[in-house]
């Protein structure tokens, strides 16, 4: 006999962006949305955390080095080029017309992505442990 699936948590309160913890262009794009997000809108959870591994987050691709940004907010989970989108929309102002990306179908945006993804640590950076983040940030970064 089967074990039925276990449920999945809640929807959380606010949107949270999973990131590959160790990956340099993952983190500048934490940087940047902190930066942007004076709402404090998202909070911030590695991949490689309690949190997502909680939460039952696993981006779809089987291939980790796609692993990078994934979202998940009250309308369910966000991945590739779909949570970058979403993300910047969330974050308002001129940054909504990243919406008019969503134009341009998925499978393109995602091949766009996929590429990116693919070669981030070569351009960007691998780092050794996933980021800390500053006293200040604190209340935005999950385990």
């Amino acid at each position: 006999m089967d074990d039925p699936p276990s449920p999945r948590p809640a929807p959380p309160d606010r949107p949270i962006v999973f990131f590959d913890g160790v990956c340099g262009l993952c983190n500048r794009f934490v940087d940047w949305v902190i930066t942007r997000d004076g709402r404090g809108h998202f909070v911030f959870a590695p991949l490689q955390g309690s949190t997502a591994r909680a939460m039952g987050v696993e981006p779809s691709t089987a291939d980790p080095a796609l692993w990078s940004i994934v979202l998940v907010d009250g309308s369910g989970v966000h991945e590739r080029s779909d949570a970058v989108l979403v993300v910047a929309a969330g974050l308002g102002g001129v940054y909504r017309l990243a919406t008019i990306l969503r134009w341009i179908p998925r499978p393109l945006r995602d091949w766009v992505y996929d590429r990116i993804a693919r070669r981030r640590y070569r351009f960007f950076g691998k780092r050794e442990a996933c980021r800390m983040p500053s006293e200040v940030e604190q209340d935005r970064f999950l385990p």
